[in-house]
């Protein structure tokens, strides 16, 4: 099976072909990459010696965990939204609150949270999205800084805007979520390569036009496409259509994983993938309410 999602297609596992346990005596190979994997009687150093007085017959090592299952997929999720969220709460609760009163300079603490914070976990979704085998330090690393960026983002968009654009946007992100998993289970929505590439290209679209923002914003010529303007609500909303759509990747990759019997570790990609889709459906939908909340 193979996937053009840039977060999964790194997963040697996911690239596999036909059942987990086929040919488990031998040397599996990998499509992709041509590379084997090695069974039996190919290392030495993984066979077992036997019980004494026993015929020397060779033995594979057990594997080191169990396949991933919905269960695993949810625990390390939910520890990823966790970590998220207790950072964000920290980055709100020990900066300054922002009143009329307050100066640019008195800003300058949560300024600082909120660039490196989204510069780092720019950094580590690149690198969590592009390593072959997948890291849990460096996935919940990913979810302190997003959290960082997010704690700080959203104090922003609440002192300006008002209390209800930070609490919607939360309980939209949910909904959204809830929302795109029934409709994934019910629908039977089955997930194609023509949408995978789609869906693929836009992401990286939208990330070229990020970037171009970023750098026109150091500059002071910033185009406004990722503010709270009629421009930004275009593309507000083609971000939170796009999130939908890598959420309904996210489920596939679960639910063929899961029927492929992928190694445990497996269900770490999986949670950094959601979310990474759940953090950029609550970043479109806080722009909409807020540009709805405008006076």
């Amino acid at each position: 099976m193979q996937s053009n999602n840039p977060v999964f297609n790194r997963s040697e596992e996911f690239q596999r072909g036909g059942n987990a346990n086929a040919n488990a005596y031998g040397n599996q190979t990998y499509a992709g990459n041509g590379s084997s994997y090695q069974g039996y009687g190919t290392d030495p150093a993984a066979w077992g010696t036997g019980q004494p007085g026993s015929p020397e017959t060779p033995t594979q090592a057990p594997a080191s965990s169990g396949p991933m299952t919905i269960d695993s997929v949810v625990q390390k999720t939910a520890i990823s939204l966790g970590v998220v969220i207790v950072a964000a709460l920290a980055t709100w609760i020990l900066t300054p609150e922002i009143t009329p009163s307050t100066t640019n300079e008195d800003l300058g603490g949560l300024m600082a949270a909120m660039t490196i914070g989204s510069l780092g976990a720019f950094a580590l979704s690149m690198v969590n999205s592009f390593k072959r085998v997948i890291s849990p330090a460096l996935v919940l690393a990913f979810c302190v800084l997003e959290g960082v960026a997010l704690g700080a983002l959203s104090k922003f968009f609440d002192a300006q805007f008002g209390d209800g654009v930070v609490s919607g946007a939360v309980i939209g992100t949910f909904a959204a979520f809830a929302g795109t998993l029934t409709a994934y289970k019910v629908l039977n929505i089955k997930v194609g390569d023509k949408f995978r590439k789609f869906v693929v290209a836009a992401v990286f679209g939208m990330i070229g036009l990020s970037l171009m923002e970023f750098v026109l914003s150091l500059f002071g010529a910033e185009i406004g496409l990722f503010g709270v303007s009629g421009l930004g609500m275009v593309t507000a909303v083609a971000g939170l259509v796009l999130g939908v759509f890598m959420l309904i990747m996210d489920f596939d990759f679960v639910e063929q994983g899961v029927a492929n019997r992928l190694p445990e570790r497996e269900s770490w990609r999986a949670a950094f993938a959601m979310t990474v889709s759940l953090v950029w459906i609550y970043t479109n939908l806080l722009r909409i309410l807020a540009f709805f909340s405008q006076d």
